[in-house]
């Protein structure tokens, strides 16, 4: 029985087995001859190791293109951790939506140790891939997670859940059927490197391989722990330091709007499929085989060069509009970010700081301007508690997260530009801000 669980008849008959259930199940929204296709791949990679093998440069190919992505995906991620939490956050509301299911309320909670562990898993693995450490264990981590990914990227991009996937943070924004690709791609890479694993090899000494393991694990841990804890060391984002908020809310030179064609869902009476129709072809009279699900609109191509900032927006407590007033201010102007009062940092040393910071600032006749995405009364707790002077305007919470990756954090601009931005942990005394900033 043994050897035949290890003869190359059952690797062909569980192999066929899988892709062929996985073909049964995959929804309307995948072509079937594609599926067909990537799934032929993966059980010719499975079955064909004997032939692959005569090639090792393919494997050594697919190990470098395998641990450097990894690796690199994994950084990016990490230099944001807080904000690769807010999409994790995003896909565990969906599943719990979709599923009913408790639980991924409960991941949504742990949403950020996740992020890190994900983050720490992909620089950890890749690394581990390149240096050859645990061959076996590696490379079925690393098809599994990759496996993970796929399923993810591709429920987001079959049923419009989440429109950007984070892979590679605000470095690279991809479109849920393009990040889908890239992981199948790298199923297949990592698919050929199970097949061919006897040429991934350690490239040092056991000893010195297990070393550089060790390091690269703690300093996989070491660098999202400060990201998080500081702010992300490389900024992506459109609030960047040097940035200017009114420019990038205006639309490139060759800007083009996105393009919609709106159309109906109909559901076909014999087959239960559902079809979309455009305005012109969509068969209304055909009640027999037909009936009305939906009306939907299907995006025909993605805006040109929109603007990077879309939502910004600023009100007083009295629903007055204060952006222009604040991204035309010529003088310095603090913004104090904090996007949740219910989850706002409750050092009692940070709030003196704070208030310190805006009786001086007051006194050289700059403002200071909290912004939250709370309501009257949670302001109002919160001015009480921390004996809050300063005054309070409201935001999108989402636009505040994306501001600065703190709550509270601290921004300094002046005539739209960000001059400077600061985590509470490194919360700023009003003279050192006026000796190093303030011109």
């Amino acid at each position: 029985m043994k050897k035949f669980l290890s003869s190359k008849l059952f690797r062909a008959i569980w192999s066929l087995g899988l892709a062929a259930f996985f073909f049964y199940i995959t929804p309307a929204c995948f072509s079937k001859t594609t599926i067909g296709i990537v799934l032929g791949i993966l059980v010719l990679l499975i079955n064909g190791s004997g032939f692959l093998n005569k090639f090792p440069i393919i494997t050594h190919i697919s190990r470098f293109l395998v641990g450097g992505l990894f690796i690199f995906s994994g950084f990016i991620k990490a230099n944001d951790p807080l904000g690769f939490s807010y999409k994790l956050q995003e896909y565990f509301e969906v599943f719990k939506a979709d599923s009913g299911l408790g639980i991924f309320e409960s991941f949504a909670h742990i949403a950020l140790p996740l992020s890190i562990l994900l983050c720490v898993s992909e620089m950890a693995l890749g690394f581990m891939l390149l240096v050859g450490y645990k061959r076996n264990l590696t490379l079925w981590l690393l098809f599994t997670q990759i496996a993970f990914f796929t399923f993810l990227t591709f429920y987001s991009a079959c049923y419009n859940k989440v429109t950007t996937c984070g892979c590679f943070g605000d470095f690279l924004v991809l479109k849920p059927w393009t990040s889908f690709w890239k992981d199948v791609v790298l199923l297949v890479l990592i698919t050929q490197l199970l097949a061919c694993k006897d040429h991934v090899n350690e490239l040092f000494t056991e000893l010195i391989t297990l070393s550089l393991t060790v390091v690269a694990i703690v300093l996989s841990f070491a660098f999202p722990i400060y990201a998080y804890r500081n702010l992300p060391p490389l900024d992506f984002r459109p609030y960047a330091i040097g940035m200017n908020i009114k420019d990038n809310m205006k639309a490139g030179a060759d800007y083009k709007p996105a393009e919609y064609e709106s159309g109906f869902i109909y559901e076909n009476l014999k087959t239960g499929k559902q079809e979309h129709f455009n305005m012109q072809n969509y068969p209304w009279q055909d009640t027999l085989n037909w009936k009305w699900v939906a009306t939907d609109n299907i995006l025909v191509h993605d805006a040109i060069n929109p603007p990077k900032i879309v939502d910004f927006s600023i009100t007083s407590l009295d629903g007055v509009d204060l952006k222009d007033s604040i991204l035309n201010n010529k003088d310095y102007m603090f913004l104090l970010i904090c996007y949740d009062l219910t989850k706002t940092e409750e050092d009692e040393t940070l709030h003196a700081k704070i208030n310190d910071l805006y009786k001086l600032a007051s006194a050289d006749k700059r403002k200071v301007l909290a912004l939250t995405a709370g309501d009257a009364k949670q302001i109002d707790d919160y001015k009480h508690k921390h004996q809050a002077m300063y005054d309070f305007a409201q935001a999108d919470g989402i636009v505040l997260k994306t501001m600065v990756r703190a709550n509270p954090g601290l921004i300094l601009i002046k005539d739209g530009t960000v001059i400077m931005n600061w985590h509470h942990n490194n919360f700023p005394t009003y003279s050192d801000v006026k000796q190093k900033y303030i011109k």
